[in-house]
């Protein structure tokens, strides 16, 4: 193989592989804003967690990591 065809397939692997990313990326974000949307999961709960960081700390969840989900 020639290194121009080398460099023509890493550019359409790279052109490829950004959009995938960004594709998931956004797909991602679309899913987090419809959980919220629809009262599903608080994710607000979760960046207090930051400042709210002690031992004593209330749990965000008192679910048993044993417990299914219904």
């Amino acid at each position: 193989m020639e290194m121009e065809t080398i460099h023509t397939f890493q550019a359409y692997g790279y052109v490829i592989g950004v959009t995938v990313c960004a594709l998931v990326f956004y797909s991602y974000i679309y899913y987090i804003y419809n959980n919220e949307k629809k009262g599903i999961k608080n994710y607000e709960q979760y960046s207090n967690i930051a400042l709210d960081d002690e031992l004593d700390s209330a749990p965000l969840e008192t679910k048993s990591p044993w417990e299914k989900e219904k």
